[in-house]
């Protein structure tokens, strides 16, 4: 509809990024959102426990295994994409299980749909590291 003048709930209204208009307030909000979201993921998800101590050891080894700064990357990213993937699967299975708590087969669908992707980011983290680390031992 055009010309529609009436005015839109608050949290449809869109945020500005000009400072003073909400921009660094919302960064800031988001910023502290995303501690609480770590926090709670390393507090409560083992699955995250894991992949946040293998990222801790593998940070240091990544320095080691690349021979440029771009196969770096790789290997950082990889990391940080399985840990992109692992939180949005325990969002997803959080979320399922409180809006249906019992059994329910488009639920388990769903949470394993997102365990899914959760492989396919391990697989393209274990194809980066395989990768790099064959071509710093000479085999490729």
């Amino acid at each position: 509809m055009t010309g529609d003048t009436r005015e839109k709930p608050d949290h449809l209204r869109q945020r500005s990024a000009v400072p003073g208009k909400g921009g660094m307030a919302r960064i800031g909000s988001s910023f502290v959102n995303t501690l609480g979201g770590l926090r709670e993921g390393i507090l409560t998800e083992a699955a995250i426990k894991q992949e946040i101590a293998i990222t801790a050891v593998a940070v240091p080894l990544s320095f080691f295994i690349a021979d440029s700064v771009w196969v770096w990357v790789a290997l950082i990213a990889s990391l940080l994409i399985v840990l992109a993937v692992e939180f949005l699967n325990t969002a997803i299975e959080r979320l399922c299980n409180h809006l249906h708590p019992d059994q329910h087969e488009g639920i388990r669908i769903t949470k394993d749909l997102a365990s899914a992707g959760v492989f396919f980011a391990l697989m393209l983290a274990g194809l980066v590291w395989g990768a790099a680390l064959l071509a710093t031992l000479g085999v490729i």
